[in-house]
Protein backbone atom coordinates (compact mmCIF):
# COMPACT_ATOMS: atom_id res chain seq x y z
CA UNK A 1 0.00 0.00 0.00
CA UNK A 2 1.45 3.34 -0.97
CA UNK A 3 1.91 5.98 1.63
CA UNK A 4 -0.63 8.77 1.47
CA UNK A 5 -0.06 12.25 2.75
CA UNK A 6 -3.09 13.84 4.39
CA UNK A 7 -3.42 17.62 4.67
CA UNK A 8 -6.28 19.98 5.63
CA UNK A 9 -9.37 19.46 3.47
CA UNK A 10 -8.64 22.66 1.62
CA UNK A 11 -5.17 21.29 0.98
CA UNK A 12 -6.17 17.84 -0.23
CA UNK A 13 -5.13 17.27 -3.82
CA UNK A 14 -8.21 16.03 -5.64
CA UNK A 15 -7.59 13.77 -8.60
CA UNK A 16 -10.25 14.59 -11.14
CA UNK A 17 -10.59 12.31 -14.13
CA UNK A 18 -11.16 14.87 -16.81
CA UNK A 19 -9.22 14.20 -19.95
CA UNK A 20 -6.75 12.21 -17.83
CA UNK A 21 -5.59 15.35 -15.97
CA UNK A 22 -5.15 15.90 -12.23
CA UNK A 23 -6.42 19.19 -10.84
CA UNK A 24 -5.64 20.98 -7.58
CA UNK A 25 -8.51 22.43 -5.58
CA UNK A 26 -9.22 26.10 -6.03
CA UNK A 27 -6.88 28.23 -3.94
CA UNK A 28 -8.33 29.24 -0.58
CA UNK A 29 -9.55 32.83 -0.33
CA UNK A 30 -7.42 34.39 2.42
CA UNK A 31 -8.90 37.89 2.09
CA UNK A 32 -10.56 37.83 5.52
CA UNK A 33 -7.55 36.13 7.12
CA UNK A 34 -5.12 38.74 5.83
CA UNK A 35 -7.40 41.64 6.77
CA UNK A 36 -7.81 40.31 10.31
CA UNK A 37 -4.07 39.59 10.64
CA UNK A 38 -4.40 37.70 13.95
CA UNK A 39 -1.36 37.51 16.18
CA UNK A 40 -2.74 35.82 19.31
CA UNK A 41 -4.80 32.64 19.12
CA UNK A 42 -7.07 30.94 21.62
CA UNK A 43 -7.50 27.20 20.99
CA UNK A 44 -10.88 26.13 22.31
CA UNK A 45 -11.56 22.71 23.88
CA UNK A 46 -12.37 20.37 20.96
CA UNK A 47 -15.84 18.91 20.56
CA UNK A 48 -15.53 15.13 20.50
CA UNK A 49 -17.77 13.19 18.12
CA UNK A 50 -15.82 9.94 18.51
CA UNK A 51 -16.70 7.23 21.06
CA UNK A 52 -13.35 7.69 22.83
CA UNK A 53 -13.69 9.98 25.86
CA UNK A 54 -10.01 10.97 25.78
CA UNK A 55 -10.07 12.10 22.15
CA UNK A 56 -10.78 15.76 22.81
CA UNK A 57 -8.10 16.10 25.47
CA UNK A 58 -5.50 14.32 23.33
CA UNK A 59 -6.10 16.54 20.31
CA UNK A 60 -6.33 19.71 22.40
CA UNK A 61 -3.09 19.01 24.27
CA UNK A 62 -1.12 18.92 21.03
CA UNK A 63 -2.93 21.60 19.03
CA UNK A 64 -0.98 24.61 20.27
CA UNK A 65 2.46 23.40 19.13
CA UNK A 66 1.93 23.57 15.35
CA UNK A 67 0.30 26.99 15.68
CA UNK A 68 3.17 28.29 17.82
CA UNK A 69 5.66 26.90 15.30
CA UNK A 70 3.62 28.60 12.57
CA UNK A 71 4.41 31.95 14.14
CA UNK A 72 1.50 32.73 16.48
CA UNK A 73 1.32 33.39 20.19
CA UNK A 74 -1.02 30.70 21.48
CA UNK A 75 -2.59 30.80 24.92
CA UNK A 76 -1.46 27.74 26.94
CA UNK A 77 -4.03 24.94 27.11
CA UNK A 78 -3.57 24.46 30.86
CA UNK A 79 -4.32 28.15 31.48
CA UNK A 80 -7.39 28.12 29.23
CA UNK A 81 -8.68 24.86 30.74
CA UNK A 82 -8.29 26.10 34.32
CA UNK A 83 -9.93 29.41 33.47
CA UNK A 84 -12.97 27.67 32.03
CA UNK A 85 -13.28 25.33 35.01
CA UNK A 86 -13.06 28.20 37.50
CA UNK A 87 -15.92 29.87 35.66
CA UNK A 88 -18.15 26.81 35.61
CA UNK A 89 -17.47 25.80 32.00
CA UNK A 90 -16.81 22.06 32.13
CA UNK A 91 -17.61 20.81 28.62
CA UNK A 92 -16.29 21.62 25.17
CA UNK A 93 -19.82 22.29 23.93
CA UNK A 94 -20.38 24.91 26.62
CA UNK A 95 -17.00 26.50 25.91
CA UNK A 96 -17.57 26.67 22.16
CA UNK A 97 -20.96 28.28 22.72
CA UNK A 98 -19.53 31.22 24.65
CA UNK A 99 -20.09 34.47 22.71
CA UNK A 100 -16.95 35.60 20.93
CA UNK A 101 -17.15 39.03 22.59
CA UNK A 102 -16.77 37.42 26.02
CA UNK A 103 -13.85 35.31 24.87
CA UNK A 104 -12.18 38.40 23.46
CA UNK A 105 -12.72 40.41 26.66
CA UNK A 106 -11.57 37.59 28.93
CA UNK A 107 -8.57 36.20 27.05
CA UNK A 108 -7.59 39.13 24.83
CA UNK A 109 -6.97 36.86 21.84
CA UNK A 110 -7.42 38.07 18.28
CA UNK A 111 -8.95 34.83 17.02
CA UNK A 112 -10.16 31.48 18.33
CA UNK A 113 -9.56 28.02 16.90
CA UNK A 114 -12.62 25.77 17.09
CA UNK A 115 -11.79 22.07 16.68
CA UNK A 116 -14.03 19.05 16.25
CA UNK A 117 -12.70 15.49 16.53
CA UNK A 118 -14.64 13.19 14.21
CA UNK A 119 -12.57 10.00 14.48
CA UNK A 120 -10.22 8.74 17.17
CA UNK A 121 -9.01 5.29 18.12
CA UNK A 122 -8.21 1.81 16.86
CA UNK A 123 -10.64 -0.41 14.98
CA UNK A 124 -10.39 -4.02 13.79
CA UNK A 125 -10.85 -4.56 10.04
CA UNK A 126 -10.52 -8.34 9.48
CA UNK A 127 -6.92 -8.45 8.24
CA UNK A 128 -5.65 -5.34 9.93
CA UNK A 129 -6.33 -3.00 12.81
CA UNK A 130 -6.19 0.70 12.01
CA UNK A 131 -5.62 3.63 14.30
CA UNK A 132 -7.16 6.82 12.96
CA UNK A 133 -7.46 10.39 14.15
CA UNK A 134 -9.48 12.85 12.10
CA UNK A 135 -10.30 16.42 13.05
CA UNK A 136 -11.57 19.62 11.53
CA UNK A 137 -11.08 23.23 12.57
CA UNK A 138 -12.30 26.77 12.04
CA UNK A 139 -10.49 29.98 12.91
CA UNK A 140 -12.88 32.78 13.89
CA UNK A 141 -11.95 36.42 14.35
CA UNK A 142 -13.02 37.31 17.90
CA UNK A 143 -13.23 40.98 16.98
CA UNK A 144 -15.57 40.74 14.00
CA UNK A 145 -16.87 37.17 14.05
CA UNK A 146 -15.57 36.57 10.53
CA UNK A 147 -14.53 33.09 9.44
CA UNK A 148 -10.83 33.35 8.65
CA UNK A 149 -10.08 29.75 7.71
CA UNK A 150 -11.42 26.20 7.93
CA UNK A 151 -10.07 22.77 7.07
CA UNK A 152 -9.64 19.20 8.21
CA UNK A 153 -6.93 16.56 8.42
CA UNK A 154 -6.47 12.89 9.19
CA UNK A 155 -3.61 10.67 10.33
CA UNK A 156 -3.76 6.89 10.14
CA UNK A 157 -1.60 3.88 10.89
CA UNK A 158 -2.70 2.53 7.50
CA UNK A 159 -0.26 4.95 5.90
CA UNK A 160 2.49 2.60 7.06
CA UNK A 161 1.08 -0.34 5.07
CA UNK A 162 0.64 -3.89 6.33
CA UNK A 163 3.39 -5.63 4.36
CA UNK A 164 1.26 -8.67 3.44
CA UNK A 165 2.07 -12.14 4.75
CA UNK A 166 0.40 -15.29 6.03
CA UNK A 167 -3.38 -14.93 6.41
CA UNK A 168 -3.62 -16.60 9.83
CA UNK A 169 -0.73 -14.55 11.16
CA UNK A 170 -2.31 -11.35 9.83
CA UNK A 171 -5.64 -12.15 11.52
CA UNK A 172 -4.01 -12.77 14.90
CA UNK A 173 -1.73 -9.76 14.47
CA UNK A 174 -4.69 -7.48 13.74
CA UNK A 175 -6.47 -8.51 16.95
CA UNK A 176 -3.32 -8.17 19.05
CA UNK A 177 -2.58 -4.74 17.59
CA UNK A 178 -6.08 -3.55 18.35
CA UNK A 179 -5.78 -4.63 21.98
CA UNK A 180 -2.33 -3.08 22.41
CA UNK A 181 -3.16 0.14 20.57
CA UNK A 182 -6.37 0.61 22.51
CA UNK A 183 -4.89 -0.04 25.95
CA UNK A 184 -1.84 2.14 25.27
CA UNK A 185 -3.79 4.90 23.48
CA UNK A 186 -1.75 4.67 20.29
CA UNK A 187 -4.10 7.26 18.83
CA UNK A 188 -2.43 9.94 20.96
CA UNK A 189 0.61 9.98 18.67
CA UNK A 190 -1.59 10.14 15.59
CA UNK A 191 -3.48 13.03 17.18
CA UNK A 192 -0.22 14.98 17.17
CA UNK A 193 0.31 14.17 13.49
CA UNK A 194 -3.25 15.17 12.63
CA UNK A 195 -2.85 18.44 14.58
CA UNK A 196 0.34 19.23 12.69
CA UNK A 197 -1.30 18.57 9.34
CA UNK A 198 -4.40 20.51 10.30
CA UNK A 199 -2.87 23.59 11.93
CA UNK A 200 0.77 23.69 10.85
CA UNK A 201 2.00 26.22 8.30
CA UNK A 202 2.73 26.66 5.56
CA UNK A 203 0.58 24.14 3.70
CA UNK A 204 -1.25 24.70 0.43
CA UNK A 205 -4.67 26.12 1.42
CA UNK A 206 -3.73 25.63 5.08
CA UNK A 207 -3.36 28.09 7.95
CA UNK A 208 -1.36 31.18 7.02
CA UNK A 209 1.99 31.65 8.74
CA UNK A 210 1.87 33.99 11.73
CA UNK A 211 3.85 37.19 12.39
CA UNK A 212 6.68 35.35 14.17
CA UNK A 213 7.33 33.04 11.22
CA UNK A 214 9.88 33.63 8.43
CA UNK A 215 7.06 32.67 6.04
CA UNK A 216 4.82 35.48 7.29
CA UNK A 217 3.19 37.40 4.45
CA UNK A 218 4.03 34.75 1.89
CA UNK A 219 1.57 32.48 0.11
CA UNK A 220 1.39 28.91 1.48
CA UNK A 221 3.45 26.34 -0.37
CA UNK A 222 1.92 25.29 -3.66
CA UNK A 223 3.16 21.71 -3.74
Amino acid sequence: MNKTRFLPIAALTVLATLGGCAHKPVAYDYTAFRQANPKTLLVMPPINESPEVKAGASVWAQATLPLAEAGYYVLPVTLVDETFHQNGIDTADDAQNIPREKLRDFFGADAAVYIKVTKYGTSYNVLASETVVQAQARIIDLRSGALLWEGRAVASSAEQGNGGGNLAVMLVSAVVKQIINTTTDAAYNFAGIADSRLLGAPHYNGVLAGPRSPAYGKDPETH
